[in-house]
């Protein structure tokens, strides 16, 4: 099998270095000054234990350079899908599929709407990771990935999944798109917005009794809002698997939170954006996940390094409100 990453951030390295001994791989990405380092030097992975490993594989930047790939890992941003789209479907063979690890809701769709809908298919991972720098990244915690083995491809899914457990990483396959996607956006929503807030790291959530808290409202109401769409989660419990979620990435700074620190673009509205529209569509109460939506595009609106007063006030009163109710 032929494989192309497409994304050069921190998830898009993780799962570069762990498949690319096993596989031909290709990296697709549009980080200048990340793709001169993996060029010049390789990419160093840390792993928990504080060990380093380096990890040469072909990048490029012009989707015209990669020879055709029988499968498209996409992890790029959710506001990048669309180019993404365009760029992958100038890779895939013509019997290929591309697998969305991305995070929020819409990606499977626009995937769909250029590729063809039988050309797509969707996962969840609770990998973390966190870039250091350009060049080097943290494996910032263990967890389950799971492919939705849809459609007429299954033989590249399967491939992908023995790929991933035979490199040590749990990975299973299901027939559940729905309940995958809304799984992966329960956890999202309440990991993302709140370690982006309070700009601490995942395991903050899990040890700090008030921030927990919120972390389990958020995630609930995101289930409850799958509940009234007919979606099944693919666990029981959201508050408890966010929980662990958020253990098992203790060390990680969520996707969200290094965007806010870079000054870039989130993908709040992939995010918490998507559990309110349809929580108006179905009539389901949001009301954390609205008010994570406007903190965080204020958050947008600001400069890195610029003192988030006003941002801390109004987080301090939602938990203080929060814990009243």
């Amino acid at each position: 099998m032929r494989l192309a990453i497409v994304g050069c951030g921190a998830l898009g390295s993780l799962f570069a270095a762990v498949l690319h001994s096993r596989t031909d791989l290709v990296m697709l990405g549009h980080w200048p000054e990340q793709l001169a380092r993996l060029c010049s030097s390789g990419l160093t992975m840390i792993h928990p234990d504080g060990s380093r490993s380096i990890h040469n594989f072909t990048v490029t930047e012009n989707p015209s350079q990669i020879r055709a790939v029988d499968l498209a890992l996409v992890l790029v941003k959710a506001y990048q899908t669309n180019r993404a789209a365009f760029e992958i479907n100038q890779l895939l063979t013509e019997d290929g599929l591309a697998i969305t690890l991305q995070n929020g809701l819409g990606n499977v769709d626009v995937l769909g709407r250029i590729l063809g809908p039988d050309r797509v298919t969707q996962g969840i991972t609770a990998l973390g990771a966190t870039m250091h720098k350009p060049g080097e990244v943290r494996f910032a915690g263990h967890g389950p990935t799971h492919l939705a083995q849809l459609g007429e491809k299954p033989r590249l899914v399967r491939e992908l999944a023995g790929l991933m457990n035979n490199s040590g990483y749990e990975t299973h396959l299901s027939g559940d798109l729905d309940g995958l996607t809304w799984g992966k956006l329960a956890i999202s929503s309440g990991i993302n917005p709140l370690t982006a807030l309070l700009q601490v790291t995942n395991g903050f959530l899990a040890s700090d009794s008030q921030a927990r808290e919120l972390m389990f409202a958020a995630a609930e109401e995101t289930a409850a809002v799958a509940r009234a769409l007919g979606i099944d989660l693919p666990y029981p419990d959201a508050s408890q698997r966010v929980f662990e979620v958020s253990q098992a990435t203790a060390e990680n700074r969520s996707s969200m939170l290094q965007d806010v620190m870079r000054g870039t673009q989130t993908e709040v509205d992939a995010i918490c954006g998507a559990v309110v529209r349809y929580g108006h569509l179905t009539g389901q109460s949001t009301p954390l996940n609205e008010e994570y939506l406007r903190l965080i595009q204020s958050v947008n609106t600001t400069k890195p390094g610029e003192p988030l007063v006003s941002i801390v006030g109004s987080l301090q009163e939602l938990i203080s409100t929060h814990a009243q109710s």
